[in-house]
């Protein structure tokens, strides 16, 4: 039964996933920043379940989790994104300069990229597998500048305001 239900959710994700690539056409020139991650996202998978079989901790409900997991991260993308052309557009109309709204979909999708990352050279490091160490420094470095761009941005609006 819980297989069927894994076989439910693979097709779900896949037609999910489908949707998602189809909406990144409409932003063009970056579709390959959404591409990328589908396939990071199907490398985790594959990658977590190799593990899984190896360490003998392979079940069902981990891998239905794994598969609702994605579908949420694709949602999240969705609705930053959305969010963010939405309250632009509505910060247009009324006059108020928010530009800073657009950074929304495009920080959350740079955070659940390094998050992909992380996650796959963590499934091959417990695989056996050495890796760089400039690989995890160098994506610990990314997060960072991200964070601290995100609380200049949010600083600067907070100065805007007063």
């Amino acid at each position: 039964m819980s297989d069927n239900i894994l076989k439910f959710f693979n097709i779900v994700n896949s037609i999910f996933s489908a949707i998602i690539v189809g909406i990144s056409e409409l932003f063009s020139g970056q579709r390959v920043l959404f591409f990328g991650y589908l396939i990071l996202n199907v490398v985790d998978f594959i990658t977590g379940t190799i593990k899984a079989r190896i360490t003998k901790t392979e079940s069902s409900s981990k891998g239905l989790t794994g598969i609702i997991k994605k579908v949420g991260y694709w949602i999240l993308i969705l609705i930053t994104f959305l969010a963010s052309y939405m309250l632009s557009n509505l910060g247009d109309l009324i006059n108020i300069n928010i530009e800073f709204v657009v950074l929304f979909g495009w920080f959350t999708l740079g955070c659940l990229i390094i998050n992909e990352f992380r996650s796959i050279l963590e499934n091959l490091s417990e695989l056996g597998i050495k890796l760089p160490d400039f690989l995890i420094k160098g994506l610990e470095v990314i997060q960072h500048i991200i964070d601290k761009k995100t609380e200049e941005i949010d600083k600067q609006k907070d100065d805007e305001n007063k």
